[in-house]
């Protein structure tokens, strides 16, 4: 249970950065001419459409890493934990060290890595979105936060490198799935006091997701460079 409430820790805070990469479509959603409960259900489904995408993605990360670990133990011989102990320990060693390199891209260490995981801005697929804008009917927020979900994110790439590190799809589902869910609060008020949110929170909300990311990438590393058993019981996180 602790692991999941980091992820959801980890979601909230860095939900301030979806504030500000992502925080103009949720206000281009605007509000519904039906009125308030409209227009929360409007949000809700836009999120809800976001959160879709990152469980799909938490589960082809961990599959990935599943058929990684599983590969590793076909080609060998007797005994297969070894290979298969070796092939986690790898994907913990690369999943870790990327979530390292996020972690310091968001303290503004690394701007230029910055420039290449940042929304697409006047790309096609930002195009698409628009006219999935204003489509009619209660489908359009749904289909738009379905493929919200896909923009480019330093902060989703984080942590579907955690979900592929569980190596199961299952687990990897459910690391995107807290995860998406820890940035519902943010993006939900997002969409009622628009960008009053940003200038007050946005810097700090970015610091804090860093630092858990941080954290979540050394521990996840660990796992990869230390002796098994060293956290009181392997896949700790």
């Amino acid at each position: 249970m602790l692991p999941y409430l980091v992820l959801f820790a980890a979601g909230f805070a860095g939900s301030f950065h979806c504030v500000g990469m992502c925080g103009g479509f949720a206000c281009a959603l605007g509000r519904d001419q039906h009125g308030s409960g409209a227009t929360a259900l409007r949000h809700l489904l836009y999120n809800t459409g976001r959160l879709s995408t990152y469980c799909f993605l938490g589960a082809l990360a961990g599959a990935f890493g599943q058929v990684v670990c599983t590969s590793a133990g076909s080609f060998a011989t007797l005994p297969l934990a070894g290979p298969v102990d070796a092939a986690q320990r790898v994907l913990a060693i690369v999943a870790g060290l990327l979530m390292i390199v996020i972690a310091l891209q968001f303290f503004g260490l690394l701007g230029r890595l910055h420039r290449l995981t940042t929304g697409p801005g006047g790309s096609p697929f930002a195009t698409t979105l628009g006219r999935v804008l204003k489509a009619p009917g209660p489908a359009a927020p749904l289909a738009f936060g379905v493929f919200n979900g896909f923009l480019p994110c330093p902060l989703v790439y984080a942590f579907l490198a955690q979900a592929a590190s569980t190596a199961g799809a299952v687990s990897g589902f459910l690391t995107m799935a807290v995860f998406g869910l820890g940035t519902f609060p943010a993006m939900l008020m997002m969409g009622g006091i628009s960008g009053v949110m940003r200038p007050l929170w946005r810097q700090r909300g970015v610091r804090i997701a860093g630092t858990f990311i941080l954290i979540l990438g050394l521990v996840t590393l660990g796992r990869g460079v230390l002796p098994v058993g060293f956290f009181h019981g392997d896949h700790l996180l």
